[in-house]
């Protein structure tokens, strides 16, 4: 490289920098190599938190993958893609996407991503990921344990009461459903409801609340995880809360965490949890609440049957044991999530065997049930229903290096020599199982 193209480096810099979207290129083994201002505002970290961090380190998409890495692995662009996914801060992202490889002479060197961020136009929507049509309410949630039958009858309270409610639980615990029942109780359930969504980067967010709602009729607002909120933009909604208070409103506030940890930390303005603290409901996580579980799973499965026609009516005893053993650490959400996946695959089955379980929760419910998955489920056999060779291969590489990770006691540094690769690569390929499997 000659001095006259070194020379044109600041012009290229400054150029990525004012750009209107976000910019976020890798090279072939993930590592950013350009990270631009506004991807920083998008996401909210800074270049020095992404350097020589993978992306799944760095952001949770859920059930959804990285367009990035889609696009990295497969040599194939991906274009206008919308995706939700969280920083490590916790903040939920929303951008719509172009995302394209790089080929330098035939050969993937890198992909590059440009973002536009919708979070803030989606901040005001009602329910985006129910699957369901009709409003949400009490009737709908199962509530088989004690834990979840207190959970209903103070938010029944609540609702009468028409006074600020304070939600506390972890993710996929159903607080925007309890919240939207909270509204549908209430005398303000002829009004809107909306669900706020807070962003931390977006510094007018809290000033365009008037704005977006209409505020000559009743409404509930839900605002979703404050915590994640800037203390000052939590400051901001304090005082917006206090100037909108009055008869036909309802404001609704779900938190992730025990709130005196959260104030005492710096996550929490206090004032804002004396706001919402009126009624406090705390929703016990799926695995201290497991007698829901089985209930959930058959209400499920006779809504799917009477809406779709679905075959599925029950569960074996062995897969009866599986869920009530397993920890659920995405709560219902997450369970919600795996029969979506087993029923849409479901064709004359009445009943879910453990062979129709998804291959990547088989394994990580490995050994709670004696059929896990052995060696022999990847043999090839003339009677045994092939699958597709992505599917089978991603399979495998998951059970293979479980089962090493098992063989040297869970040890990074030990299993990476036994199978030839590096630390970081096989760290990698871990998290990849762990967030995106």
């Amino acid at each position: 490289m000659d001095k006259n193209e070194k020379s044109l480096f600041p012009l290229f810099e400054f150029a990525v920098n004012r750009a209107g979207v976000g910019i976020h290129a890798v090279d072939r083994t993930g590592r950013t190599v350009i990270y631009n201002d506004k991807m920083k505002a998008i996401e909210g970290l800074e270049l020095e938190e992404v350097v020589d961090r993978s992306i799944l380190e760095l952001f949770n998409f859920d059930q959804e993958e990285s367009t990035l890495l889609k696009v990295l692995q497969s040599g194939q662009e991906q274009l206008n893609v919308k995706q939700t996914y969280w920083n490590r801060k916790g903040t939920e992202i929303t951008t719509i996407n172009d995302t394209y490889p790089v080929f330098h002479e035939d050969e993937l060197i890198g992909a590059v991503e440009f973002a536009r961020d919708i979070t803030a136009l989606e901040k005001f929507v009602l329910h985006p990921l129910r699957k369901n049509s009709e409003p949400a309410t009490f009737s709908q949630i199962i509530a088989t344990s004690e834990e979840m039958k207190t959970v209903i009858s103070t938010a029944k309270k609540a609702a009468v009461a028409n006074l600020p409610v304070l939600l506390i639980g972890e993710s996929g615990t159903g607080k925007d459903l309890i919240a939207e029942s909270i509204h549908n109780e209430s005398s303000t359930s002829n009004g809107s409801y909306y669900t706020f969504f807070g962003h931390q980067s977006d510094a007018t967010i809290i000033d365009r609340l008037d704005e977006d709602l209409n505020l000559s009729k009743p409404f509930t607002l839900f605002c979703e995880r404050i915590d994640l909120l800037s203390i000052s933009l939590q400051q901001k909604l304090f005082a917006y809360l206090k100037d909108s208070e009055r008869h036909g409103r309802q404001f609704i506030a779900s938190i992730g965490d025990d709130p005196v940890e959260l104030i005492a930390k710096g996550s929490l303005l206090k004032d804002l949890y004396y706001f919402f603290a009126s009624f406090t409901i705390r929703i016990t996580p799926l695995r201290k609440r497991k007698m829901d579980i089985l209930p959930f799973v058959n209400s499920y499965l006779a809504k799917r049957k009477e809406r779709f026609g679905s075959s599925l009516e029950g569960v074996t005893s062995e897969v009866e044991q599986i869920f009530l053993q397993y920890d659920w650490p995405g709560n219902m959400r997450e369970l919600e999530f795996l029969l979506d996946e087993v029923s849409s695959l479901a064709t004359m089955e009445s009943v879910l065997t453990y062979d129709m379980l998804p291959m990547h929760f088989r394994l990580k419910s490995n050994g709670l049930s004696e059929t896990s998955t052995q060696a022999t489920d990847f043999i090839v056999q003339p009677e045994k229903e092939l699958v597709p060779l992505d599917r089978y291969l991603k399979a495998a590489e998951e059970y293979y290096l479980l089962k090493a990770m098992k063989i040297h006691d869970e040890n990074i540094t030990k299993t990476a020599q036994a199978l030839g690769m590096s630390r970081q690569n096989l760290q990698y390929r871990l998290r990849k199982l762990k967030n995106g499997r």
